[in-house]
């Protein structure tokens, strides 16, 4: 089975905090680990640990991160097709409170990968299915070719433009920035999922919703990447042919699974 991801790397690092701190404030805080993730490489290296043959289309940006970030891709099992930015690679800072919520700031600007960049593009026609964080036009109408697409909300205006059929689209049924409505995209995607976190969320096919129920699971790591895990599994089930309840059940474990770590990975 071969799955691909159309997306951006964020090199994250990890600091715990007993809270957040509000303006004005000084917290002490204790650094925990550094990794690249961001919802592309997580997605990616979520599904070469679960056994996918994994294909990452990306771009870095310059100096040491980027390339920690590349080389730490590639011993994930993830194959990375990629060009690189003359600008930083982009950060991100996750504070990790005493509840394990994850607060998250962003440092630069997205690098993502456009249809023009001389990567192999013709590739994803031999895809069984591809997840899309981001990119241009142009790379979001390459990613049709595969079997299945399966798309963030959060890119909605990217993928109004690209005006391509969606087989699953999954969004946040709260974050404002994930936001769909119905007629948001034309044409309209064949399934769409809202998650709801430890409520489950819906599934909606053909204008009817049907709910999920989340897996029960205590934070006993952090929520740093649930939300890009479960929607790397739904890729991984639609890349096996599994029907929607069945898919956002398996989706819905594997984010639960995420719980239990510091970061998105089982620890190495």
């Amino acid at each position: 089975m071969r799955v691909a991801v159309v997306g951006h790397v964020e090199w994250v690092e990890f600091v715990d905090v007993e809270h957040v701190p509000v303006a004005g404030e000084i917290v002490h805080g204790t650094a925990a680990l550094a990794l690249a993730a961001g919802g592309g490489a997580v997605a990616a290296a979520q599904l070469a640990r679960w056994g996918a043959e994994t294909v990452f289309f990306t771009a870095f940006g310059g100096g040491e991160l980027g390339r920690r970030a590349h080389d730490e891709l590639v011993a994930r099992g993830v194959t990375v097709h990629a060009v690189v930015r003359a600008e930083p690679q982009r950060r991100a800072v996750t504070f990790v409170d005493a509840q394990r919520e994850r607060t998250i700031v962003v440092i630069g600007e997205r690098h993502v990968p456009h249809a023009h960049d001389p990567l192999p593009w013709h590739e994803l026609a031999q895809c069984d299915a591809v997840y899309i964080t981001g990119g241009d036009a142009g790379a979001v109408r390459a990613a049709r070719a595969a079997r299945a697409v399966v798309a963030t909300s959060r890119v909605l205006p990217l993928l109004r433009t690209a005006a391509i059929p969606l087989d699953v689209l999954v969004g946040s049924a709260n974050d404002a920035s994930e936001r769909y409505v119905d007629g948001d995209l034309a044409p309209a995607p064949r399934v769409v999922v809202r998650t709801n976190g430890v409520h489950g969320g819906t599934y909606t096919i053909d204008g009817v919703a049907h709910a999920y129920t989340a897996v029960p699971a205590r934070v006993r790591g952090d929520t740093y990447g649930a939300g890009d895990t479960f929607a790397a599994a739904l890729a991984f089930a639609c890349a096996e042919r599994r029907a929607p309840a069945d898919a956002v059940a398996f989706a819905a474990a594997r984010a639960a699974e995420v719980l239990a770590f510091h970061g998105p990975f089982p620890p190495s």
